[in-house]
């Protein structure tokens, strides 16, 4: 019995998902080059809204975003509030490194990922919201503060 064939743009979009992720796979190795194109994307975004004196909602929100992010990073995978963080008492128990929430390689890919996008909206003027940047600085900082 033959099965179903796929749509054409459906296979073309798995085909092109297969590539990215190739390409990505490529990368694991190169962390000093992948942590260099997220800073360049960073630098040619900060430019872009600095040129613009504008995008200042887009900004805000790629700065929450990367905040999430970072936290994450930061966190381990396992709470130990909720796990029992005793010291081992028996040799059978096991040694468990730091495991993070969010791997290292997540982490880059989400944010370099966002920061693309982020950078394409500033292209689009229906993004450039009007709105007193001050506010937003200051609720941001907020959101640092503990």
């Amino acid at each position: 019995m033959e099965e179903a064939a796929e749509p054409a743009g459906i296979a073309q979009l798995l085909q092109a998902q297969r590539v990215l992720q190739r390409y990505l796979d490529k990368t694991v190795v190169w962390v000093r080059v992948r942590w260099s194109i997220f800073v360049v994307l960073l630098l040619l975004f900060a430019a872009r809204v600095y040129i613009k004196q504008g995008f200042f909602v887009v900004s805000y929100g790629l700065g929450i975003y990367m905040l999430n992010l970072f936290i994450n990073f930061l966190s381990p995978a396992v709470d130990p509030d909720t796990e029992e963080t005793s010291l081992p008492m028996k040799e059978s128990t096991e040694y468990r490194p730091f495991t993070r929430k969010l791997p290292e390689f997540k982490f880059w890919w989400s944010g370099a990922r966002a920061t693309a996008v982020a950078l394409g909206m500033t292209f689009i003027p229906f993004f450039d919201l009007p709105v007193y940047w001050p506010i937003l600085l200051a609720y941001f900082i907020l959101l640092l503060a503990p």
